[in-house]
């Protein structure tokens, strides 16, 4: 009870900070030349404004994103301004609670959990990006969610939620193999939670919960080149309706706005991304060629060939760590922030997430622990004890 009365706890406190940033990035907006407020939030109001009036919210220029997102916000024009914030902070703080419900399922002890949960509530880093007016909260929600779906077992809300996500933004399509891989009921027996690995020092499982450690081996990365024997052994009844499922929920959704919006719609939301390159606010090692070529316009092939860095490495942090799928998720997403041609500030979200649900609090805590338990000893030996 008291540990439930902490998380509520914690989570009040966030929610009413949460609430005054909202409240000062208003005054802000209205008095100070530099705005609080997200430039890309104006591009989501301006689309939601022109979907409420019966238009296209690809007539918003720089708006390419899903049509959701413009109808996640169509309060904005009735309500307040401020709505999307509103909503995408609620999403921020079930990010927390989410957060909680994955380390209590794999075992995490009650302090650790909570300094977890504090970590991600009340990091200054994420708690401005959803107030300032930024929908990747929205996207971190949905991606705690389907793993928690996964650790249940619940395929079909997990397959759900993970073709709306994809269609949401794109990118979280490069954990369709780890998803896929962990169904196998190698990683746990039919009916049983998937994941409970966490234990004292490097995810050791209790030996008293019967739960399986995933140890990676170098020779998974041998199945790459045998693809007969990687699909043997990890496509099953779970992978294939998980795949089934979400690849309909994907295309459904986009054949549905491409009815709606045409042409524009594929281009601007999907294909769009493919080929983006960006010259100003990107931190990619890609940024400076950018920048020095941007005038001459790069070919389809020169913008495609640089997902070839990012294909390798995704495939090998697969093969090599889908077993423990946090941590996998982890890898692959520092992987594709690092060698993506686009990187803004919100794409440090989803890692410092992930990371979050790491037993790297523990690790940090046992390591500054056995540093001052060493230089207690060290000193006790020059002082002749």
């Amino acid at each position: 009870m008291g540990g439930s009365l902490n998380l509520w706890r914690m989570m009040a406190i966030s929610a009413i900070f949460r609430l005054g940033l909202i409240a000062y990035g208003e005054w802000q907006d209205a008095h100070m030349e530099v705005r609080y407020t997200d430039v890309d939030y104006l591009v989501f109001s301006d689309a939601a404004a022109l979907v409420a009036a019966g238009k296209s919210p690809f007539d918003r220029s720089t708006y390419r994103y899903s049509p959701v997102l413009a109808f996640l916000l169509l309060p904005n024009s009735f309500l307040h301004r401020s709505w999307g914030k509103l909503l995408f902070s609620f999403a921020d703080l079930l990010v927390g609670l989410f957060v909680d419900i994955i380390l209590k399922l794999r075992g995490v002890p009650e302090t650790l959990r909570l300094v977890s949960v504090a970590t991600w509530l009340f990091n200054p880093f994420t708690f401005t990006i959803g107030t300032r007016g930024n929908c990747e909260p929205v996207v971190c929600a949905m991606i705690l969610w389907i793993i928690i779906c996964i650790m249940n077992r619940k395929v079909f809300q997990a397959a759900f939620w993970y073709g709306l996500v994809v269609h949401f933004r794109i990118y979280p399509i490069i954990y369709a193999l780890p998803f896929v891989i962990v169904l196998n009921d190698q990683h746990a027996g039919p009916g049983k939670c998937i994941l409970k690995q966490w234990g004292p020092r490097k995810g050791v499982a209790n030996p008293s919960s019967g739960t399986r450690v995933f140890k990676p081996s170098t020779s998974c990365l041998k199945l790459v080149f045998r693809p007969w024997v990687l699909l043997q052994r990890n496509i099953t009844i779970d992978s294939l309706f998980f795949g089934l499922i979400s690849g309909s929920i994907f295309f459904l959704c986009t054949a549905l706005f491409f009815k709606l919006y045409g042409w524009e719609f594929l281009n601007e939301a999907l294909l769009y991304h493919l080929t983006r390159t960006d010259p100003r606010h990107n931190f990619s090692i890609y940024f400076y060629h950018i920048y020095l070529h941007h005038q001459h316009k790069f070919s389809v092939v020169e913008k495609l060939i640089s997902f070839l860095p990012q294909l390798m490495v995704q495939l090998a942090l697969i093969f090599r760590f889908a077993g423990d799928l946090p941590f996998c998720l982890f890898l692959q997403t520092v992987a594709f922030v690092a060698v993506n041609k686009v990187i803004t500030a919100q794409y440090f979200a989803l890692p410092i997430l992930l990371l979050v649900l790491e037993n790297w609090i523990e690790d940090l805590l046992f390591s500054i622990h056995s540093c001052s338990f060493n230089g207690c000893v060290c000193s006790g030996n020059r002082r002749g004890y």
